[in-house]
């Protein structure tokens, strides 16, 4: 609480808010009572109240003693909404100079944020800024580097110009910063003499973060998609699967936007279940009973444990009965619903269909809202007020 709260602030609460303030006292050893100098004072200020509290609330430093009883006690009861009685202090800026803080937790300036806006990073020309990023191309020509660099907030590259009197000129020159590089560059934003971009960043001084190996598969000619899923772990760098992962990353958080701010709660349904929700498609089974991937080569299917019958015997697996991937959060979401009202699930579902079509997938993330006391009118109003 007193980390909270420091240095002194005022709180304002709104009118029938609760706090609950922490009472503490020594027990035996009136000693262990923090003194005057080692106590902060909070003034607490509730508007339109009848019967004020009498000030000052004292709460302990952090590293002070604390007295061996504690107890709470509410001086108000009501509701008090999250966020109300601190205000959030506004995040600090430094200058790309000491490259110490931009925001709240991030030490750099992103391309979306230097290019994203509606002039494209001419209101920023003059300003030194420090981007960090991967290397997508990389251009030496007889004085001059161009190298373009991407850090997945956008589509778009922030290309840099570099001198040869920039600081680090000659780890470029002498190879060791190459395609797939992981770099931190420091420059002066300035109009660009091309047609493909507004701005470009001229270099002062570049650090290498990351090297590369020289063999870096993905260059600038595109790449076919089965090659790319030979290279599932940089294939994220590419501009398809950069795009398909902030679409998605945009229609998940507008899915839980809309329906947070309906009054529905998320519900978190199982994926490993042993009933089959809908029983249209076959599922995915889990078992340990079938030997690992080293010991498969020297096993048979009659390793499998059998019953007397004949059978699987489900008993000595893992669940000690057949369970399987999720095909639907239904069920689950309508014991919810029972309870909660309105409620819905997001999440993954797996369908064990041998087809190899767009539309049968074998993974997906389906949307299934559940709610009570309500007809098919209502459920109507619901689908088209999500699309809408």
């Amino acid at each position: 609480m007193a980390a909270a709260l420091a240095p002194v602030v005022s709180l304002r609460f709104k009118p029938q808010s609760a706090v609950r303030l922490l009472s503490a006292y020594a027990k035996t050893n009136p000693r262990n009572f923090p003194t005057s100098s080692q106590t902060r004072t909070v003034t607490l200020h509730f508007p339109q109240l009848y019967q004020p509290l009498t000030p000052p609330f004292i709460f302990f430093p952090v590293g002070a003693a604390r007295p061996r009883r504690r107890c709470f006690c509410t001086a108000i009861s009501g509701a008090l909404s999250s966020g109300e009685a601190i205000e959030k202090p506004k995040p600090e800026f430094f200058g790309a100079e000491t490259c110490e803080k931009v925001g709240e937790f991030r030490k750099r300036l992103r391309v979306v944020d230097i290019k994203g806006g509606p002039d494209e990073g001419l209101d920023r020309l003059g300003q030194t800024l420090a981007v960090k990023g991967w290397v997508r191309t990389l251009r030496v020509q007889s004085s001059v580097i161009f190298i373009e660099v991407n850090d997945g907030s956008c589509l778009s590259n922030m290309q840099c110009v570099m001198n040869s009197d920039a600081d680090g000129y000659d780890q470029v020159e002498s190879g060791s910063i190459t395609t797939g590089a992981s770099v931190s560059i420091q420059g002066t934003l300035v109009a660009s003499q091309g047609s493909k971009q507004k701005v470009e960043l001229n270099v002062l001084k570049i650090v290498t973060v990351g090297k590369s190996d020289p063999s870096f598969p993905i260059q600038k000619k595109r790449v076919s998609r089965e090659f790319l899923r030979t290279k599932a772990h940089l294939r994220p760098r590419t501009n398809t699967f950069g795009a398909v992962a902030r679409v998605r990353n945009a229609l998940a958080y507008a899915t839980h936007k809309f329906f947070q701010e309906n009054g529905f709660v998320w519900i978190s349904s199982p994926i490993i279940t042993a009933s089959d929700c809908e029983g249209a498609g076959e599922q995915f089974c889990v078992t340990t009973l079938i030997p690992s991937s080293r010991e498969a080569t020297d096993s048979t299917v009659d390793a499998i444990p059998k019953a007397k019958d004949g059978l699987i015997d489900w008993s000595q697996d893992f669940f000690g009965k057949p369970a399987f991937l999720t095909v639907s959060g239904q069920l689950n979401a309508e014991t919810y619903a029972t309870a909660l009202s309105d409620v819905y699930t997001f999440g993954p579902t797996f369908r064990a269909e041998n087809s190899n079509t767009s539309r049968h997938l074998a993974e997906f993330w389906m949307i299934e809202p559940e709610l009570a006391f309500a007809d098919l009118n209502d459920d109507m109003a619901c689908a088209t007020a999500y699309l809408q």
